[in-house]
């Protein structure tokens, strides 16, 4: 983890090849304070696609339509 102030931000960030050459995460801090974390892409978790997280979805057993009509005669 590196830290570097807003002042070093603002001059790394015309040249962020540098700035995160390693790979790592930045915090900037403002006065001591922290005030902002920067992460690499490769840090985040891969999202699948669409398809992909509807297969993982489960089935719904019972048509809505039944579920709608119960509801309905529910309420009457």
């Amino acid at each position: 983890m590196k830290t570097i102030t807003v002042r070093e931000a603002r001059e790394g960030l015309s040249h962020p090849e540098l700035l995160f050459a390693d790979n790592d995460e930045v915090i900037v801090t403002r006065r001591g304070e922290p005030v902002a974390r920067i992460l690499p892409i490769a840090k985040r978790p891969r999202l699948g696609t669409l398809k992909d997280f509807l297969n993982q979805q489960p089935m719904q057993a019972v048509p809505s339509e039944v579920l709608l009509n119960e509801d309905r005669k529910d309420r009457c």
